[in-house]
């Protein structure tokens, strides 16, 4: 039964990273009459409160059940597609991204601990691969159809997202509960437990490794892409044939585990950041348009091949029985740093491209410091 979760789980990853309104999600706001100070006011609101629910919901969850949260969230996420389909104003899109929040939140560590305990830990790698490279398959999938069939249809893609969500929603309701039977006695206090947790040898660095080369990467690839392209006046179908070229990259996944148990972990995890480093330095050096996109792209797979590694490697290190609280204690961690990063990056990049490229360089190194120093002792 558990092992069925995993096959699950992908396929609500899946359906829920058909989001056909994506490639034109800020214009879809505008239509509705939203301004860009309005569209941000709200991506901020969400983002605070989201990190604010964190952990209580880890909290929530470790009592309540994996499946009973993993049910309640995305029945409200299907809630969340059916009001931006029908929003029309502020207030409508400012409660969507609200009740966003409280998803985002209440999945975050859920869903982690399901996957992870849904199988064999030898497992773990290639199941997470599997499920990152189906929420990818998803996106690039759901493009393709907006391209085709949906172009400039903003309400109807809407709908189709909403219809993708239903199905994801329906699904959760097959998933086995994997959460483990709590001892008796007395729960550790919040503090307590964050204390065991990040005392834990390796573990705040390589949340922190993760968390800056994360976002790091998220950066370049989502926003300082398209000034790159630009820099090197590249025009919108070059730039739509970027997008795919990179988001198919994001497939990669699958291949983490495979590639691990031949290099393992230490020696391929610093290979990858390494390249990543080069890769955006490179970026800081060239105007050249097709090269560009290579690093890019290559940057991508780079990514899509770490991020299984490091999420196994976590996951590995948890010791707590509450398992989504402190999965949820690092992606509040590992959150605040993004915002941090997000704001740094995004005023060198104001200040100077190939400056910024030259900082998310650096960022990467330094994630290659941090991951060096989880793994000295590892094979």
């Amino acid at each position: 039964m558990r092992k069925r979760n995993i096959y699950l789980l992908c396929a609500i990853t899946f359906l829920q990273g058909m989001v056909f309104y994506s490639a034109v999600a800020t214009l879809y706001r505008q239509a509705a009459g939203l301004s860009i100070f309005e569209i941000t006011a709200i991506e901020g609101a969400c983002v605070a409160l989201s990190m604010i629910l964190e952990v209580p919901w880890g909290r929530a969850a470790d009592r309540i059940g994996y499946r009973r949260t993993m049910i309640f969230c995305n029945l409200l996420f299907l809630v969340t597609k059916i009001i931006f389909w029908k929003a029309e104003s502020f207030a409508a899109f400012l409660a969507e991204r609200l009740l966003l929040a409280v998803v985002v939140s209440g999945l975050s560590g859920v869903d982690s601990a399901m996957l992870y305990l849904s199988g064999e830990k030898k497992d773990a790698q290639r199941n997470e691969g599997f499920c990152r490279a189906a929420g990818e398959a998803g996106l690039l999938l759901s493009g393709l159809l907006y391209t085709v069939f949906l172009s400039g249809q903003f309400r109807l893609a809407a709908l189709w997202t909403a219809a993708a969500y239903a199905l994801a929603a329906a699904l959760t309701f097959s998933l086995a509960e994997v959460r483990p039977e709590s001892p008796r006695g007395k729960r550790p206090r919040l503090l307590s437990l964050a204390k065991a947790h990040f005392r834990l040898p390796g573990m705040a660095a390589l949340v922190v490794c993760s968390a800056v080369y994360c976002e790091t990467v998220h950066c370049v690839t989502v926003y300082f892409s398209q000034l790159q392209y630009l820099r090197c006046g590249m025009g919108p179908r070059a730039v739509g044939a970027a997008f795919l070229a990179v988001s198919a990259a994001g497939l990669c996944g699958p291949l983490s585990a495979r590639m691990t148990r031949r290099w393992k972990k230490r020696p391929f995890g610093q290979a990858l950041l390494l390249l990543s480093a080069l890769c955006v330095s490179g970026l800081a050096l060239t105007g050249h348009g097709p090269i560009s996109v290579l690093f890019i792209v290559l940057l991508s797979a780079l990514s899509a091949l770490f991020v299984p590694l490091a999420w196994t490697a976590e996951n590995d290190l948890v010791t707590a029985d509450d398992r989504a609280t402190v999965l949820s204690l690092n992606a509040m961690a590992g959150d605040s740093l993004a915002v941090l990063l997000d704001l740094g990056l995004g005023r060198a990049a104001e200040a100077s491209l190939p400056a910024a490229f030259g900082l998310c360089g650096m960022m990467c190194l330094l994630a290659l410091a941090l991951f060096s120093r989880v793994f000295r002792r590892a094979g």
